[in-house]
C-alpha cells in the first residue's frame, strides 16, 4: 500500500475528533501528536470559537502598514511616468525631488513595483555587457571632446528620409545640436557645426566614426569637413572601425532619441525638427542623467574659451620644414615620386620634415599625414603602407621644371584666398 500523505490541517482535524471522543486525556493526546499542551489548547479553543474553518492557517501579514506609499505619491509617480514614458524609476525620483523638495518618496525598487502594478512597464531582455575601450581623447572636462554622428535614418510620414545629426559634449552629455537633414553630406553639416562653434566655442577634439562625411577611405582619411577641423586647430579623434562602443555615450543618446522622437515620426522634416528641438531642451534642462548623479546636463556644461576665428588661421610650419602644395588632383610630387594624398587637400599647403637622407614626414597644420621614403617610394601613415607611383617627367631633370610649371596653374585657390584675406585684415 502506498504511504498516506498528511498535512497539518488534517492532523488538527484528527486531533479535534479524538478530543471529542474523550478516550484519552488532553496530555496523552498532545504526546501522541507531538505537540505541547499549550498548542493543543490553542487549536481546541479555535475550534470552539469558529468550528472546523478556524483550523486552517491564518494569514501572517501585518494588519497595518505604516511604510506604505501614500496614494498622493503614487498618483504623482503615475503622472510623471505618463509625461516621460521612457524614464525609469531613478530618473522619475530625481525629477520629482527637484520639484517637491520636502516630499517623502519611496525607493527606486518600490517605484518599479508601483509602475509594474499599474501596467506602465514592459519586460525587456537584458543585454550582456560588452567590454569597451575609449579612444585616446579625454572626456573629463567640458569641451575636451565633442562627439558627432548620424543616428540611423528613418522616413517621415510624407515618405522622405530623415538623417538626424547629433553633436554632444562628452563630459557633460550636453546635446549641442540635434538636426534633421535630408542627406548626410559634409556641405550640410559644416554650417551646423559653424553655428555651434559660434555659440559654444570650439572643442579640443571631435570624436567620430570612420564613415563619410567625417572620414574617407583615402590614405589620409580626410574629407573636406575633417580638413576644415584640422585648419581650425581641432584634433581628430576617430574610433576603430567596427567599434561603435568607443563612442558609447553618443550611441546611448541615440537610443533615447529614437524612443522619444521617432515613434511615430512627424509629418515632414520641419515637424520632425520641432520634435528634435523639444527633445533637446528637455534632455539638457530637465532630464536627470545617471552618469551625472541624476542631474541634467545643463548643470555641468559651460561654453568653451576657444572661440571661433573670424578668418581661418594660416598654417605655420617650423623654419626647418620645407613647404609645398597639393595639386588639384590631390597628388604630391616629391623626388620623382607621384603620391595621392587626398582630394580634400587640393590646393593646400603641406610641410615636409626630413628625418634622414631618404625619409620625410608630411604635415598638414598640426596633423601628421604620414611618412614617405624617397628611395623606395613607400608611403606610410602608421596604419598601412602604400607604394607611390613613379613620375617619369619628375625623374627627368630636363623636364622637371616644365612639369611643375604646367601643374602649378591647376592649384586650387583655397590657401591663396586665405592669404589674401589675412593681408587685408592686417592692412
Amino acid at each position: 500500500m502506498p504511504w498516506k500523505e498528511s498535512t497539518p490541517v488534517k492532523q488538527r482535524k484528527k486531533f479535534i475528533m479524538d478530543k471529542i471522543k474523550g478516550h484519552d486525556s488532553h496530555a496523552m493526546l498532545c504526546r501522541r501528536y507531538g505537540i505541547s499542551r499549550q498548542v493543543g489548547y490553542k487549536w481546541w479553543n479555535r475550534f470552539l470559537e469558529g468550528g472546523v474553518i478556524d483550523l486552517l492557517d491564518r494569514s501572517c501579514a501585518h494588519r497595518s502598514h505604516p511604510a506604505t506609499t501614500s496614494q498622493s505619491v503614487v498618483e504623482l509617480l503615475i503622472q510623471a511616468r505618463h509625461e516621460h514614458p521612457t524614464w525609469g524609476p531613478r530618473k522619475l525620483l530625481a525629477w520629482l525631488r527637484a520639484r517637491y523638495p520636502g516630499l517623502h518618496l519611496p525607493a527606486p525598487s518600490t517605484v518599479g513595483r508601483i509602475l509594474k502594478l499599474h501596467g506602465l512597464t514592459a519586460p525587456r531582455r537584458r543585454a550582456r555587457a560588452k567590454p569597451s575601450r575609449d579612444p585616446s581623447g579625454p572626456q573629463d572636462l567640458p569641451n575636451q571632446t565633442w562627439a558627432i554622428d548620424f543616428k540611423g535614418q528613418f522616413k517621415t510620414q510624407d515618405g522622405r528620409w530623415c538623417y538626424p545629426l547629433t553633436l554632444q559634449d562628452g563630459c557633460s552629455r550636453y546635446l549641442l545640436r540635434c538636426q534633421a537633414l535630408l542627406q548626410p553630406r559634409g556641405e550640410l553639416v559644416q554650417p551646423i557645426l559653424e553655428a555651434a562653434f559660434r555659440q559654444y566655442g570650439m572643442p579640443e577634439a571631435i570624436r567620430s566614426d570612420n564613415g563619410p562625411p567625417f572620414a574617407s577611405s583615402s590614405f589620409t582619411g580626410l574629407t573636406y569637413l575633417s580638413a576644415w577641423w584640422v585648419r581650425l586647430g581641432i584634433r581628430l579623434d576617430r574610433t576603430k572601425p567596427g567599434n561603435p562602443q568607443q563612442n558609447g555615450r553618443l550611441e546611448r543618446l541615440h537610443r533615447t532619441l529614437k524612443a522619444e522622437t521617432t515613434t511615430p515620426a512627424a509629418n515632414n522634416i520641419r515637424g520632425q525638427q520641432l520634435v528634435f528641438d523639444r527633445f533637446r531642451n528637455d534632455y539638457n534642462m530637465e532630464r536627470p542623467h545617471e552618469a551625472l548623479a541624476q542631474r541634467p546636463p545643463a548643470t555641468r556644461y559651460q561654453p568653451s574659451k576657444h572661440r571661433f576665428p573670424i578668418i581661418e588661421p594660416l598654417p605655420r610650419y617650423p623654419p626647418d620644414m620645407r613647404t609645398t602644395h597639393i595639386y588639384s588632383s590631390g597628388l604630391l610630387y616629391l623626388s620623382g615620386w607621384e603620391m595621392f594624398i587626398s582630394g580634400a587637400l587640393a590646393g593646400e599647403q603641406v610641410g615636409l620634415s626630413q628625418i634622414d637622407d631618404h625619409l620625410h614626414e608630411i604635415w598638414y597644420y598640426a596633423n601628421k599625414l604620414g611618412e614617405v621614403d624617397t628611395l623606395t617610394g613607400l608611403f606610410s601613415n602608421g596604419v598601412c603602407t602604400r607604394q607611390a607611383g613613379s613620375h617619369k617627367r619628375c625623374r627627368d631633370r630636363t623636364n622637371t621644371s616644365n612639369t611643375f610649371k604646367g601643374r602649378s596653374s591647376s592649384l586650387r585657390s583655397s590657401s591663396r584666398q586665405r592669404n589674401q584675406q589675412a593681408k587685408k585684415c592686417q592692412q
